[in-house]
């Protein structure tokens, strides 16, 4: 069997290149997505969408709502990171808000079907930040990565809003079983929980409450209460070199 490993470059250059359009005046962005549209419909063949046009229209209809969640996803940078300066520098700098608007992008092709161009979308962004998102999780407003290289975030996993991780978390399976493809695999996430840096939490049936602070270097396979603190101490001895 022969795939067209080509098309990964192609879907990469149209990643970036929808990414941007979104952000153009309102002519510029009409060429842009008639182009893009046109590019959609030529590596559509290779991918065996059906009814391609009808999926395109379905996806470009969206686009508007899309910009608005990417808009509150900036905003929820600028607001939590006390080391930003402006919107522009969560625009053009920061690495997990561009993993978020890709995925905001990439997901909606997932809810069309389209599994393997979502896939392809999602892996562009992931070699360029390091952030691991699987066009199938369901991510809610305002939602904000801090640093993020190493974050990994399953298929099934659920965030609502107003969600903030930081670096290495994962929201994982706990088995890894073929057989449970059609289940939910990953953990629900609810409003307002922060997770800080290489917490792993595992299993479809995990719900982390609202309001949670999970702390740094956790591994939690159980539930966790709304509002809860949950820590992980470790002893480390300093004594001075005689």
């Amino acid at each position: 069997m022969i795939f067209n490993l080509r098309l990964k470059e192609e879907v990469a250059v149209f990643t970036k290149d929808l990414f941007y359009a979104l952000f153009e005046k309102e002519e510029k962005q009409k060429e842009e997505l008639k182009y893009l549209k046109a590019v959609f419909l030529n590596f559509s063949k290779a991918l065996s969408v059906k009814d391609s046009e009808a999926v395109w229209n379905t996806f470009s209809d969206k686009l508007s709502l899309i910009k608005k969640n990417i808009e509150l996803d900036a905003k929820a940078a600028k607001d939590n990171d006390p080391a930003c300066k402006s919107l522009e520098e969560v625009y053009l700098a920061y690495p997990g808000f561009h993993a978020i608007a890709v995925h905001r992008l990439s997901h909606e092709f997932y809810k069309l079907d389209l599994y393997i161009l979502s896939r392809m979308m999602s892996e562009y962004i992931h070699g360029i930040t390091g952030i691991d998102i699987h066009a199938g999780a369901t991510i809610g407003d305002s939602f904000f990565i801090d640093h993020g290289t190493g974050v990994v975030i399953g298929e099934t996993a659920i965030i609502k809003s107003q969600v903030k991780i930081y670096q290495g978390v994962t929201l994982g399976g706990i088995q890894v079983k073929k057989s449970l493809a059609s289940t939910k695999r990953h953990p629900t996430i609810e409003d307002n929980v922060t997770i800080y840096a290489n917490a792993t939490i595992l299993g479809g049936d995990i719900v982390i409450g609202a309001n949670s602070i999970i702390g740094a270097n956790v591994w939690i396979t159980e539930s966790v209460p709304a509002n809860s603190l949950v820590t992980y101490q470790s002893e480390i001895k300093i004594k001075t070199r005689k």
